[in-house]
């Protein structure tokens, strides 16, 4: 009987499933800064050489960048699903703002759903967090822009995500973030038009969304999220359909 020999594995190996599980959980994000090295390594209680070793590795995979001078960083790709000339094509395309708001019905129900299954205290913290900042944003309808009130929603939902504790779904809503921010301004914008009534309703829907998670009614939140967009999906294809009879008016009347 042959045994094959039992090969042992790095610290620097170690540490380098310690910080992509990290990454992977979302603790780190694209674009952010570790820790100085002699910081990181007392952390770990690991040996700086160890720790480097594991850095060098994790650039070669692309996961980090080193800066000459000027430390480590998670890299910034892995926050971009899109890039930017696509982000503009997609937001000025109402076939692609239709094809996102249907995409955001089934991501969004779920996130939903497992974040309220899921959601810690610290989550339930950042969710309330989120939420009494959008609720701030429609208390000053006067004084705040669409630009504003879009990336608050956009955070309440980014940390409904985040308290849903699946890797799948908190880095493809990451990476989704700016054209889910251009989305609820476009949105907004075509909704407050078009009913008088569009902004009670948010904000019933997304107090409704809320309570439903941090009291734990998973099947509630994934309900109320579903409603949230198909409501929204109900108002602006009203108000494209009432854009088409006033162009076909204007047409005949031109004649």
């Amino acid at each position: 009987m042959v045994f094959d020999q039992v090969r042992q594995r790095r610290l620097s190996d170690d540490i380098v499933d310690r910080l992509e599980g990290m990454i992977l959980e979302g603790t780190l994000t694209s674009g952010q800064r570790l820790p100085a090295e002699r910081v990181l390594a007392e952390q770990f209680g690991v040996s700086r050489p160890s720790l480097r070793e594991a850095i060098q590795k994790l650039v070669a995979k692309g996961l980090l960048v080193s800066r000459q001078g000027g430390g480590n960083y998670v890299a910034e790709s892995l926050g971009s699903t899109f890039s930017d000339p696509l982000l503009q094509l997609l937001e000025h395309s109402a076939e692609a703002q239709r094809d996102l708001l249907e995409f955001r019905h089934t991501l969004e129900a779920s996130c939903a759903y497992y974040a309220a299954q899921r959601a810690t205290e610290p989550d339930r913290v950042r969710l309330k967090a989120a939420f009494d900042t959008l609720q701030d944003c429609y208390a000053r309808a006067d004084e705040v822009t669409r630009a504003e009130e879009g990336a608050a929603d956009a955070r309440f939902h980014l940390a409904i995500a985040e308290a849903s504790h699946n890797a799948v779904l908190l880095h493809t809503i990451r990476g989704l973030f700016d054209l889910l921010k251009r989305n609820v301004v476009t949105n907004i914008g075509g909704m407050y038009q078009q009913r008088t009534e569009t902004r009670d309703m948010l904000i019933s829907q997304h107090r409704e969304l809320y309570l439903a998670i941090v009291e734990g009614r998973a099947e509630d939140a994934r309900e109320v999220s579903s409603r949230h967009i198909l409501y929204v999906q109900e108002v602006l294809e009203e108000a494209q359909d009432e854009a088409q009879r006033v162009a076909r008016a204007e047409r005949r009347s031109g004649r």
